[in-house]
């Protein structure tokens, strides 16, 4: 079906019921984002079963993954805005183009990480602490051989996701992203622990649930993009100029952010099997929750994209409050509900001998919620101004610091309480740096701020 043309500024819904309007925008987004982590977390708790050697070769895969499809996130992000902003101009036609483009090289990237990543799953599993001819290699580079094929279904989800996003058609994704977690429920212990003619395959197994859900998931998204838009009559090269320009602020962004995750799974690998499996455990209820975040940043980046093409900046800077507000009241809810479910957790995910080096650092993750709530909105206010050059700046200046804590604390042998609540607490800071740039580019504003205050000509 295509698309109804949005309201006007004037009537849209956000002018007369704000708080309602983010929170019908943002409830389809969260269940959407859920997918990914939550098939994360049932991995990990199958996967738990195997021993904390699995679950610590899956910490190395799973964080690899994220990384590599991070780096490519600036398609769905750069699309969202793009087509956000053209669609405040009333710009179906241009919106039509550029969704092109952006699939188009999502298939093409997708292809290339396929091929690549196959090759060198064994080297990368090295690096990031797995010990050559150990169990922990074996099985993450056998879990990241498998998912590596799965990369142009979730580069052309994560793109598409970005397009129906841009036109504010939350619900969509949200109906994706159920289906591809049911699927993946289903066939998880299936795969990982054999059933009827099928046989025990262990982690491998968890890769191919995950492979064939993916696949279902970016093939109704292409159908659904297809009845929204026409196909472009030709793709245009300036198109492709335009995406990697957007990309290339993203691109560092994005690295910088995956290469301090990365330093800190490679830290906690390093100290043991019982290190690797309690961060994992932490790093995926961090993933997890980080989306309830991530549904409020997204809603504020379609919003804000909408007016700003629009050239209403005061609406802009109204979405950008609002979002604020709801940001941080989710992150201190996040913070007392993990320290509320702690022995869930523990239950379901952390193996018995790494239970001591999980409370902790547990602990430190849970307080650092509501400052997480601040960067996380944040980077959507940013995305949605297109303000990606700032963001880039700001990740330098917190993943340089961060780094440096981290690296400099563990090669001088010091640590707070133990070494993994010493990766939390310098992560706990890497954050604050991020949000406190953040917050003062929008209130009060400083340098070339899209969303500085301004008097308005209407």
């Amino acid at each position: 079906m295509a698309t109804a043309p949005i309201d006007s500024p004037e009537n849209h819904s956000f002018v007369k019921r704000p708080n309602r309007t983010i929170i019908t925008l943002a409830t389809p987004v969260l269940f959407s984002m859920i997918a990914e982590p939550l098939t994360g977390l049932v991995d990990t708790s199958f996967i738990s079963r195997l021993g904390a050697e699995a679950l610590a070769a899956l910490g190395v895969g799973t964080v690899i993954l994220s990384g590599t499809f991070w780096i490519f996130n600036f398609l769905g992000v750069g699309s969202q805005t793009e087509i956000a902003q053209l669609w405040g101009r009333q710009d179906k036609s241009r919106a039509s183009q550029i969704a092109g483009m952006a699939l188009a090289m999502a298939l093409v990237f997708g292809i290339c990480i396929s091929c690549i990543g196959f090759f060198l799953a064994d080297r990368a599993a090295t690096l990031m602490g797995a010990e050559a001819d150990s169990e922990i290699l074996t099985n993450a580079v056998d879990y990241m051989r498998v998912r590596f094929f799965a990369a142009p279904a979730i580069l052309l989800t994560l793109t598409s996701f970005g397009i129906l996003r841009g036109l504010q058609d939350m619900k969509t994704p949200m109906k994706v992203a159920i289906l591809v977690n049911v699927v993946n429920v289903i066939l998880d212990p299936i795969f990982i622990f054999g059933y009827g003619v099928f046989p025990a395959l262990g982690i491998k197994g968890a890769a191919l649930s995950t492979l064939i859900s993916q696949y279902i998931g970016a093939s109704l998204c292409l159908y659904s993009i297809k009845l929204r838009f026409p196909l472009p009559e030709k793709l245009k090269k300036e198109d492709i100029k335009g995406l990697i320009k957007i990309g290339g602020d993203l691109f560092i962004r994005t690295g910088l952010l995956t290469l301090f995750i990365l330093l800190c799974t490679r830290e906690a690998t390093r100290a043991g099997a019982e290190s690797g499996a309690a961060h994992q455990a932490i790093r995926q209820i961090w993933l997890f929750t980080a989306l309830f975040l991530d549904s409020f940043a997204i809603t504020g980046q379609s919003l804000i994209g909408y007016f700003l093409g629009a050239g209403k900046i005061d609406l802009a800077r109204k979405v950008a409050l609002y979002i604020f507000c709801w940001s941080v009241l989710t992150g201190v809810l996040l913070c007392g509900t993990m320290l509320a479910s702690t022995n869930i957790v523990v239950k379901l995910l952390v193996p018995a001998s790494a239970l001591t080096l999980f409370e902790s650092a547990w602990v430190v993750a849970a307080v650092a919620q509501p400052i997480n709530a601040l960067a996380f909105a944040t980077d959507g206010i940013h995305w949605g101004t297109g303000d990606f050059g700032f963001l880039r700046n700001v990740m330098i200046l917190a993943t340089g610091t961060g780094a440096l804590l981290l690296l400099g604390m563990a090669n001088a042998g010091i640590t707070i309480g133990d070494g993994l609540t010493t990766i939390w607490t310098v992560t706990a800071v890497w954050i604050s740096v991020r949000a406190v740039f953040g917050v003062t580019r929008v209130f009060p504003g400083f340098g070339a701020a899209p969303l500085k205050e301004c008097t308005q000509t209407n």
